[in-house]
């Protein structure tokens, strides 16, 4: 089982590196002003976290919508992996819409306040991250030692280590709050997957995302979970999100309002189909997962493929009170675009 599931891994990374390498090819081909109305550029990371973008795109919803409407839009997708190459496009306008995790987006939302002015679009869906060990002597997250080491996608940046210096701050104290980032090493999930799964490497622990944990707990008995996100946030949690500029938004009203209801739509279709939603993931991302491990993780009560905001207040508030953010939200709605205030979100 274990050899089959580093083969998938595998398999996994090498796309992995093909949307690294297409931020160049993307730069080179799209470079130029914002898009204009009646066209979109939209990119999207590997996981089954970017379910309803999959289904998005298998269903050609945004073209439906824009036809309703009484248009043809234009949609370009592309695939990256990484928020700091999703960040850079976007504020170069090689893109209009880009996707990461909740604290990446916060960061940019801070940084371009009267400037570009770029704020979250929807939520991609509320799902767990799992703080996995292969170190029977670890069993929270105060068990840890300088011999161990942890695989996040970005170290000290990225959403998993956001998280844990969340966490740390509470256990050890704000000043602390970075203590996690000195046995952190930045490495893709699927990378890391296949060292847990392997065993015998210095990565003995991974900060890992949905399909990822499901391949390493079912691929070596000794991983074991240390700790989820839900747990840290204090229960079910938004993961990553789309955001845009307020330029875009602004300058493109009618494709942007037939992007969200694409989305709207796509979020309620997975949760009545969700057999057809697992097959246009393996469609759409050139899975060779099982279906039925795909069938699984969407039926995975944790899981929650949703477009309303869950929980992501918690990173705005704990990340401006621990410095990482200037600026201080005083509600989700801050850095949420307007057409998201009526999902009763947090």
């Amino acid at each position: 089982m274990a050899a089959a599931y580093l083969s998938t891994v595998s398999a996994r990374f090498r796309r992995y590196r093909l949307g690294v390498a297409a931020v160049g090819i993307l730069a080179a081909l799209s470079a130029g002003p914002a898009a204009a109305e009646g066209k979109i550029r939209i990119a999207q990371q590997f996981g089954i976290s970017y379910l309803i973008l999959d289904v998005v795109k298998d269903r050609k919803l945004i073209e439906k919508h824009a036809k309703a409407a009484g248009f043809d839009v234009d949609v370009e997708w592309a695939s990256i992996s990484g928020a700091t190459a999703m960040n850079e496009a976007l504020l170069a306008n090689n893109l209009d819409i880009v996707s990461a995790g909740v604290p990446p987006a916060l960061t940019l939302w801070d940084r371009t306040r009267d400037r570009q002015d770029v704020k979250l679009v929807a939520a991609l869906g509320s799902l767990p991250n799992y703080l996995l060990t292969t170190n029977p002597n670890v069993h929270q997250l105060k068990d840890f030692g300088p011999k161990d080491r942890i695989a996040v996608p970005a170290a000290g940046v990225g959403f998993q280590s956001r998280t844990l210096q969340i966490e740390a701050a509470k256990i050890f104290g704000a000043a602390d709050f970075k203590k996690f980032d000195d046995i952190s090493v930045s490495l893709p999930h699927p990378d890391a997957t296949a060292a847990l799964i392997a065993g015998g490497t210095e990565i003995n622990s991974h900060f890992s995302s949905a399909p990822f944990y499901y391949q390493a707990l079912q691929g070596n008995p000794a991983v074991h979970k240390v700790i989820s996100s839900y747990d840290i946030l204090g229960g079910s949690a938004t993961f990553n999100v789309l955001y845009t500029t307020a330029a875009y938004h602004d300058q493109n009203p009618k494709t942007y309002a037939a992007f969200y209801a694409a989305l709207r739509e796509a979020a309620e279709w997975i949760g009545a189909n969700k057999a057809e939603a697992a097959e246009a993931f393996i469609r759409q991302q050139g899975s060779k997962l099982p279906s039925k491990l795909i069938l699984d993780i969407i039926n995975d009560p944790e899981n929650d493929f949703t477009i309303t905001p869950q929980n992501t207040f918690v990173y705005a508030s704990q990340l401006q009170k621990l410095g990482v953010l200037k600026t201080e939200a005083k509600s989700w709605k801050d850095y949420f675009f307007p057409e998201a205030y009526g999902e009763n979100g947090s």
